[in-house]
């Protein structure tokens, strides 16, 4: 290990730590702590620095990111808690030596609570009482002596000791706050809860005549160390709503009888059934409640930390889906009423007009509507018609699939494009800026076209949480869900690349060292003054300095520079070593770039370099072969059957086309264009078993699926994706839940028999 000394000491006292917890090497950890604290972002140190830190990818460096936030909290809390001791004249070396070691934010609170200034507390009573001297006897558990004896020495009106039993009885209370003040016994007993521990839920106010969404959890309890997320953020959930009561059990006898043994009661002292009382009163008192309170908290943390995690995810796979490319498409906001919004944009996303339909207002409306279907297609010549999924949105699908067909355009698709946010969007300030004389349903029309287009390009102007790809995102720690998921979206931006003449200023806000205002002067420089001409004219920008631009240069794309290296994510530092490569090739830049066999006669070794090693050369071989290509997939639109366009048509047996939407701890949700996703339960995802439904399926999927079950009453649709008998797997089947209520997979509560081994037919069945 190297011993040198970093310029950050919370990096040396926490080092040796953090090598344990992520398994990477000292060296490594540093690296990348040195990057960050000149001020790198994740994406720049994942991509442009891998010699540095030993090519770490950006999960690793977002680990080392937090964890060193952590210990860095870790050390001032420390500084402030040995101050704080310090000043009150109580600090020991012994006790500044566990401060010092202490690794845990936990474990520094319970060293620091005997110190910790708070509330008039009865051990204080006693304390101003003159108690003090005879709660100690009762710890020393002396050997001999008369406890009535030394505490009728204690008695003293005017103070409010009245009696011997008063004396007995504050010394107690002395001595159970001193028990629950120590280290050892608080942490004891938060292993124990943690370990030993149950969630035990309960009804608070029993109405049969009202069913509630919570009814499962009415008589229930689970184990703290084996609860799954999703069910602990049900249950709290219910909790919220009052429709339950939720607490910790364990047993406590075994816990007492060990803090009894911390704490060295001795059976043959006279003080001894004075420390037992002390020690029961210390537990239900003061150490359980509190204890219980520290557990639920941490279990709701790790519970959202797990959504969260979920909720990023999805989120990641639906920013990347597949874009339908610079291509012209007519947005459609579909709607009965109000008619159907349509929008044409130009293959870079730009406005251009917009007209409405009624093909639902009887005949001569439809026939209207066929017309301008046909007149739009005239005028624009678009590739597709991006049609929401909303209300109509299948009906309107298939009117215009059918009109097109009918008018001979078969080689204008129609897609239908999931809409989740884009009111969000239309209402947003973002979208006043962007087309101010518009209305809400016009800019929703423009925004369902565009995330055809590019869904990252657009989603990016959304707040993620309305995007509809969450597991109880609304119940989980707001602060901590905006942190990963703008962390998310940043990634993805980063990973795809932008357009810098293009993009929108919410867009290139997401871009590696930019930021909104940086973005905003970009947008408003390329307005006045045209397109940028290449990577280089970026530092024109105000406030587009050389640090903004090293970070931000190599996510930024410039197609049509005369440097064909502008349009790739070759990253500007490293375009001398390109120029050497094509000089020592005998071709001019323009030459080698998409050149294959030029390429990979390239001697890879040659070039290497103290700054330059084997990864960077492999990135820039892999760009010079597809220079600025897309890393997502090719677009292929979902085909949903004509015939099947609200949940009344779905019947069991039916085998149709899918795309995922959402996917959960239980299982994964589907959109087969009826206006109501099902369910295929985690049981149902695959032919052999697994324990994650991402191990088989993300949002964004395509998949084949069959009706098992519809619940027309609960609106709820139960599908298979398996082609063959159920996979066998240990224990038994939960149940399942819509991801927008509580819900299973629920083990066997208390007082009733454990459910059926094997697989139920229909996921919904135990709700």
């Amino acid at each position: 290990m190297d011993n040198t000394p970093s310029a950050d000491p919370g990096l040396d006292v926490s080092l040796p730590r953090l090598v344990d917890e992520l398994s990477i090497t000292p060296r490594q950890i540093m690296a990348v702590a040195k990057l960050l604290a000149e001020g790198s972002t994740i994406p720049f140190i994942a991509r442009y620095r891998k010699e540095q830190h030993g090519n770490l990818d950006e999960v690793q460096i977002s680990k080392i990111q937090e964890r060193l936030a952590y210990y860095r909290e870790l050390e001032d809390r420390k500084q402030t808690v040995l101050r704080s001791i310090g000043e009150q004249g109580k600090l020991t070396d012994e006790l500044r030596e566990k401060i010092t070691v202490c690794v845990s934010k936990t474990v520094l609170e319970d060293l620091y609570l005997p110190f910790k200034p708070k509330r008039r507390t009865r051990a204080m009573i006693a304390r101003e009482r003159g108690l003090a001297p005879l709660a100690d006897r009762i710890l020393a558990q002396a050997a001999a002596g008369d406890p009535d004896t030394e505490a009728a020495a204690f008695i003293n009106a005017e103070k409010g000791v009245e009696s011997v039993a008063a004396a007995c009885a504050g010394a107690r209370d002395i001595v159970a706050e001193t028990v629950a003040e120590n280290a050892d016994v608080r942490g004891f007993v938060r292993r124990a809860f943690a370990e030993r521990g149950e969630v035990v839920s309960e009804v608070v106010d029993p109405k049969p005549e009202q069913p509630t969404k919570f009814e499962q959890y009415y008589d229930f309890r689970e184990s703290v160390a084996a609860i799954p997320s999703h069910r602990f953020l049900a249950i709290r959930r219910g909790q919220t709503e009052n429709v339950l009561r939720v607490k910790l059990a364990v047993d406590a006898e075994p816990l007492v009888r060990r803090i009894e043994e911390i704490c060295a009661l001795n059976p043959a002292s006279p003080f001894s059934p004075h420390l037992k009382l002390a020690i029961e009163d210390s537990y239900k008192r003061l150490i359980a409640p509190s204890v219980e309170i520290d557990v639920l908290v941490e279990l709701k943390l790790k519970a959202d930390r797990d959504a969260i995690a979920i909720f990023g995810e999805n989120l990641r796979n639906l920013l990347l889906q597949p874009p339908l490319g610079d291509k012209k498409v007519i947005g459609v906001d579909p709607g009965y009423r109000t008619g159907c919004k349509c929008a044409a944009i130009d293959a870079t996303g730009k406005f251009i007009e917009t007209v409405t339909l009624y093909p639902s207002q009887g005949d001569r409306s439809a026939i209207e509507a066929q017309v301008e279907v046909c007149k739009l297609v005239a005028r624009h010549h678009p590739a597709a018609f991006a049609v929401g999924n909303g209300t109509a949105g299948r009906e309107t699908e298939t009117f215009v699939r059918q009109t097109l067909k009918k008018a001979g355009h078969p080689e204008v698709v129609v897609v239908s494009v999931n809409e989740s946010g884009a009111s969000v969007y239309s209402a947003s300030e973002i979208a006043r800026d962007e087309f101010p004389d518009l209305d809400l349903t016009i800019r929703g029309a423009i925004s369902i076209g565009r995330r055809l287009q590019d869904p990252l390009a657009e989603l990016v102007k959304i707040d993620p949480k309305s995007i509809g790809v969450g597991q109880y995102q609304h119940d989980v720690h707001q602060p901590l869900l905006a942190d990963k998921l703008d962390e998310i979206v940043v990634s993805c931006v980063n990973h795809v690349g932008v357009e810098a003449n293009t993009a929108s200023a919410a867009l290139l806000a997401r871009v590696s060292g930019i930021g909104p205002t940086l973005a905003k002067r970009l947008v408003a420089h390329r307005d006045a003054h045209g397109p940028f001409a290449s990577r280089k004219a970026l530092s024109k920008v105000t406030g587009f300095g050389p640090k903004t631009f090293e970070q931000a240069a190599g996510f930024l794309r410039i197609h049509g520079a005369a440097n064909p290296l502008d349009a790739s994510a070759v990253h500007p530092e490293r375009y001398a070593l390109v120029a050497q490569m094509a000089a020592d090739s005998g071709v001019a830049i323009q030459d080698l770039v998409g050149n294959s066999a030029a390429i990979d006669a390239i001697p890879l070794k040659k070039y290497l370099s103290d700054t330059v090693g084997e990864p960077t050369l492999r990135d820039i071989i892999a760009e010079l072969k597809k220079p600025g290509r897309d890393p997502r997939a090719t677009f292929e639109p979902p085909h949903f059957l004509d015939t099947v366009t609200e949940i009344e048509h779905v019947k069991p047996g039916m085998a149709l086309e899918g795309v995922v939407t959402n996917v959960t701890a239980f299982g994964a949700f589907v959109d087969i264009g009826v206006h109501q996703d099902g369910l295929v339960h985690l049981s149902q995802l695959s032919d052999r078993f697994i324990r994650d439904p991402s191990e088989v399926v993300k949002a964004g999927d395509r998949i084949q699926v069959k009706v098992l079950d519809v619940d027309l009453a609960r609106k709820r649709i139960s599908l298979t994706a398996r082609t063959h008998g159920a996979p066998t797997a240990p224990g038994p089947k939960p149940a399942a839940a819509s991801p927008n209520r509580p819900g299973a997979p629920r083990p066997a509560a208390s007082g009733r028999p454990p459910p059926r081994p094997g697989f139920a037919a229909n996921p919904f069945a135990n709700l």
